[in-house]
């Protein structure tokens, strides 16, 4: 995922969860924070931020608010919509007859439906697949990640539900998820916990929008219920994923 027109900033202050007041080449401006998370120990007067320049000029807001740089970590995308973008550039590059965003199961949008023919390994996370890179076909070695196999099949198609949820705090080196309460996280979690039953792979995926940071927890101090349905579901069967990525001001991708 790259972004374009990308300037350098000072912040300043966020006076309510959609705007901040960022110093560009000198100049205060009113900017479009692209998250609406609480992000107070990255927000903090004073540090380096990246922006990208809208080519709207009707916009109130003639700059985006995407990445902060963390003293000690490095920089850190802030940009709530760059998850799943990343993640559906990730998906493409393996062998799936249909992949659907904005999928809606139950009375919820999951964030992507894919459907993938049984002879193909069913954790295809595990595994590298033939891809086609400026017309050369090359082979991508197989990539171990820390997950189980997955044994639930539904005739000769698997059909799979992934929820994707950025993850942009850290402790430690250490990355907790939520920064703060999400009774619409829970939701989900409860849709991937039903879509087991139901005979889908489910899976939930952590993006990880920052360096040096390899696993998430839930963070039980702002919000135990996640917590809890965390942990319900993964004994039900749903797969946890922890894709960390490399950040640049310019963009951001999936590492492996």
């Amino acid at each position: 995922m790259q972004y374009q027109n990308i300037v350098e900033g000072k912040f300043l202050d966020r006076p309510n969860r959609f705007i901040a007041h960022v110093e560009i080449r000198g100049k205060v401006e009113t900017v479009h924070v692209k998250n609406t998370g609480r992000c107070k120990e990255l927000l903090l007067p004073g540090v380096k931020v990246y922006l990208e320049k809208s080519g709207n000029p009707n916009r109130k807001t003639a700059y985006d608010l995407v990445a902060v740089e963390k003293a000690g970590l490095g920089l850190v995308n802030i940009d709530s919509q760059a998850p799943n973008q990343v993640v559906a550039e990730w998906l493409s590059r393996f062998s799936f007859q249909k992949l659907k965003p904005e999928y809606v199961f139950s009375d919820s949008r999951v964030d992507f439906y894919m459907e993938r023919d049984e002879s193909l390994p069913e954790a295809f996370w595990e595994y590298g697949e033939r891809e086609e890179r400026n017309g050369k076909e090359q082979r991508v070695e197989n990539i171990r990640m820390q997950h189980q196999e997955i044994l639930n099949v539904s005739g000769n198609i698997r059909k799979y539900l992934l929820e994707v949820k950025g993850c942009t705090l850290e402790r430690d080196g250490i990355g907790y998820f939520p920064d703060a309460p999400t009774e619409r996280g829970v939701k989900h979690l409860r849709e991937l916990t039903k879509a087991i039953q139901e005979g889908y792979i489910a899976i939930l995926a952590f993006v990880i929008a920052m360096p040096k940071v390899s696993m998430v927890y839930p963070n039980v101090e702002t919000h135990k219920a996640f917590g809890d349905a965390l942990e319900e579901a993964r004994q039900a069967g749903v797969k946890i994923l922890y894709l960390p990525c490399t950040v640049t001001k310019e963009g951001m991708w999936i590492s492996s």
